[in-house]
């Protein structure tokens, strides 16, 4: 048995150690055992520094999950999205294989608590209907590895999978979705690294959210990957008192370049029964990301996302820096909410833009320019037009 295996074994995860480690009152830990089981393996345990803090509260169990199981067990809408076992099909050219239930550690703000934990609903009887699937679809090019985690499986049942998918012709990327880097380290050796740059290209995305979770153990984890060639992108979840503040958020985007991890989304938290104390507003997810725009690398900016409830997708959000924006120029402030304004030519996707022969006094040139068909125009036929700035704004030209 290999120590990362033997310290899954020795995770908190029964009532007894829930009341016995925590001091959770044995009726509400039998409640909450009951409703999302519970896994803290020895390494994420050493990390809580006191009751409450950021690292305890992704991991421990909590009274509040309780209160809200009004909300949808399936917000993402994965499930109507499957057409066949382990399979979720949302976008054109890529898919989602689930290919075990397990994890190194089972998140308290996890989307898929439905799934997580129980054998039979990811089965590894469903994988030849999902290699079939993905067999017939030659639109896909793109299959993202998650469970559960995959780093779950053995080297010898991860190379089955990577084997069947590599044989298909038209699948050009595989990505592996796994938190172990972060909550599990010890289980990235030098014999799956080895294992894994057979089947390249393979792309990582994992997931930290907060700076104590980047440790000389993790920090080696993720090093190890990317030397052996795989590229590796984080995916943060915006919590409530684990990470719902700018400079916390910074200082993980920073700390994680530095190990070789490109912050690659930062999600506002999904409609997750059992998760809606950690919610936070969009206008926090707003103030973080401007936190980090112009104030630090654009290598540590992540997308800001919210993942549609019922099935749309990852859909962006940024904070507004267009102020103004009309045919003949658009209006913008930057991170220090100085105001610039920047012209707006003509071309197919904007014939009657600044330059075009109906904005501007020139002689039919191409374009509707002054005559030297560039589309530019006089500067003394432009006439913009009056707009209301915020008070205090000045525009640079």
């Amino acid at each position: 048995m290999e120590l990362w295996q033997q310290m899954v074994r020795d995770s908190v995860h029964t009532v007894d150690q829930l009341v016995e480690k925590f001091g959770i009152d044995r009726k509400i830990a039998e409640e909450l055992d009951e409703f999302f089981q519970a896994r803290i393996n020895p390494y994420y345990l050493s990390l809580i520094r006191q009751p409450g803090d950021p690292i305890w509260r992704q991991c421990v169990p909590d009274k509040a999950e309780l209160e809200d199981f009004d909300a949808a067990e399936d917000p993402l809408m994965e499930d109507a999205m499957s057409p066949v076992p382990n399979i979720t099909h949302r976008y054109p050219d890529r898919a989602l294989f689930l290919v075990t239930s397990q994890c190194g550690l089972y998140c308290r703000f996890c989307t898929r608590k439905r799934k997580v934990g129980d054998y039979e609903k990811i089965s590894m009887k469903g994988l030849e209907s999902a290699f079939k699937y993905l067999e017939e679809h030659t639109e896909i090019r793109d299959v993202i590895l998650s469970g559960g985690d995959p780093l779950m499986l053995t080297d010898a049942m991860l190379e089955k999978i990577l084997q069947r998918i590599r044989a298909i012709p038209h699948i050009e990327i595989i990505r592996l979705g796994s938190k172990m880097p972060c909550v599990l380290p010890h289980r990235i050796t030098p014999k799956l690294v080895n294992m894994l740059k057979k089947y390249h290209p393979i792309y990582c995305n994992t997931h930290f959210n907060h700076p104590w979770e980047i440790t000389p153990e993790s920090s080696k984890a993720c090093q190890m990957m990317a030397d052996a060639g795989i590229p590796m992108g984080n995916q943060m979840v915006i919590m409530k008192g684990v990470n719902d503040d700018p400079a916390v958020v910074k200082e993980l985007m920073q700390k994680l370049l530095k190990i070789r991890v490109r912050p690659y989304y930062m999600y506002m938290a999904d409609e997750t029964k059992g998760a809606n104390h950690f919610r936070t507003s969009i206008e926090t997810g707003i103030k973080i990301l401007e936190g980090l725009r112009g104030h630090t690398s654009g290598l540590a900016i992540p997308h800001f996302v919210i993942d549609a409830p019922g099935g749309g997708g990852k859909i962006p959000i940024i904070p507004n820096y267009v102020l103004h924006k009309d045919e003949e120029r658009i209006i913008l402030r930057n991170f220090q909410h100085k105001v610039y304004t920047y012209k707006n030519y003509a071309d197919a996707n904007n014939p009657e833009g600044f330059g075009s022969k109906n904005k501007t006094n020139g002689k039919n040139g191409k374009n509707g320019s002054n005559g030297n068909g560039n589309g530019k125009g006089k500067k003394e036929d432009i006439k913009p037009k009056k707009i209301k700035l915020p008070e205090h704004a000045e525009i640079e030209n």
